[in-house]
């Protein structure tokens, strides 16, 4: 009966957590692809500023990642989720009510903030704090939940602007964070009152070696790139390859799909092995992906976007549990926010990038993207399981 409802726990947990994470990526980094022309035209501004001030939050949560995951790694994560909803709903009011450009940079900064302190560093943080190395499985849940945030933030959002317009929408979801995603996060195990500190050693293991750490944190940076480079560029992408304009919408609506069986496929078959195998066999996926799309172009369009969208969707999951695998619980949220600061950073330059790639080689500036996957792939080759 107590394993009964331990597990029960377990999926409430999971689906709590879950929930409060579609709500967070889908009011944050998800509402440029519908709101940030809207909120352009508004001001007179050419689109580009908007995404640039979005580009301007995602260095902003780089660089609170780490002392979020210090907290959650000393208090437990629920305050820091709390906190984060706020802080979402602070950003979001500030947007709905900027009468001047500057102060949609605000927003988006406060928003930054948000996403360093509630997006799924601090979910995998928490998850460690209150199930430590075991927590590889709650982690894929919540992946598996979220990995729908885009599925039901677009159309939201989509559905806010056409009603009342942009500025209501980013009021409603402010409201979805405090009626909604704030008390799911209040409900959640407080988890740990105090994990071990970054230094202090793993009862059966080593403290992190300097090296993996590196490696990790150049492979992670690595696959934020190519994944937020895709997410802007894909439909362009594709067309340049040859594929018409509905078959390259068409294979874009893939990914999400492919994204989350690639996840059930990890919550079922792959969670046998070591999280770095799987790890591996995602960083492959794009490379692969790549040569089908140059090698036979337009037709492949559906094909690279599956295989895309499938490594995409294990990668993160990955993110999450191969550091824990590795290094243990032991400062576990800190050091998941210093890892994935890089990451941070590159998809803040990401979209420019590679735009800048594809205008002047076409579809050709694949092969930057399937470069950087492969040398990826090898960094983690060079890696050793614990």
């Amino acid at each position: 009966m107590i394993a009964r409802l331990s597990s029960a726990r377990r999926g409430l947990t999971v689906a709590a957590l879950g929930t409060s994470q579609t709500i967070s990526w889908a009011s944050s980094y998800y509402i440029p692809a519908v709101l940030a022309v809207p909120m352009a035209q508004s001001f007179d501004l050419s689109p580009v500023w908007v995404f640039g001030a979005f580009s301007m939050a995602m260095v902003v949560s780089a660089m609170v990642g780490p002392w979020a995951g210090a907290r959650i790694d000393g208090f437990g994560g629920r305050g820091v989720l709390m906190l984060s909803n706020l802080i979402f709903a602070a950003g979001l009011c500030l947007l709905a009510a900027a009468p001047v450009p500057a102060m949609l940079y605000l927003g988006w900064a406060v928003i930054g903030f948000g996403m360093g302190i509630g997006l799924y560093e601090a979910g995998f943080a928490t998850l460690a704090g209150i199930y430590g190395k075991n927590a590889r499985g709650p982690i894929t849940g919540i992946t598996l939940i979220a990995g729908f945030a885009s599925t039901v933030g677009w159309p939201l959002s989509g559905i806010m602007l056409a009603t009342w317009g942009w500025r209501e929408a980013c009021l409603g979801w402010a409201l979805i964070h405090i009626l909604i995603a704030l008390p799911l996060n209040a409900w959640l195990p407080r988890g740990s009152e105090a994990l071990p500190k970054p230094a202090t050693p793993e009862p059966a293991g080593k403290p992190p070696s300097r090296f993996a750490l590196y490696v990790l944190g150049f492979v992670f940076a690595v696959t934020w790139f190519n994944s937020t480079a895709m997410a802007a560029h894909l439909p362009g992408l594709l067309q340049a390859a040859g594929a018409s304009t509905a078959m390259a919408i068409a294979a874009g609506a893939l990914i999400g799909p492919a994204q989350v069986a690639a996840r059930v496929l990890e919550f079922g078959l792959l969670r046998r092995f070591h999280p770095l195998a799987s790890t591996r066999l995602a960083a492959a996926a794009h490379p692969v992906a790549a040569v089908a799309l140059i090698s036979f172009g337009g037709p492949a369009a559906y094909v690279f976007a599956i295989l895309h969208g499938a490594g995409n969707g294990i990668m993160t999951i990955a993110k999450g549990t191969l550091p824990l695998s590795l290094f243990g619980a032991a400062g576990y949220g800190q050091r998941l926010g210093w890892l994935n600061a890089p990451g941070r950073i590159s998809q803040a330059a990401a979209p420019l990038i590679f735009g800048a790639a594809l205008t002047a080689w076409g579809v050709h500036a694949i092969w930057l993207t399937a470069g950087l996957g492969v040398l990826a792939l090898i960094a983690l080759l060079i890696l050793k399981r614990n």
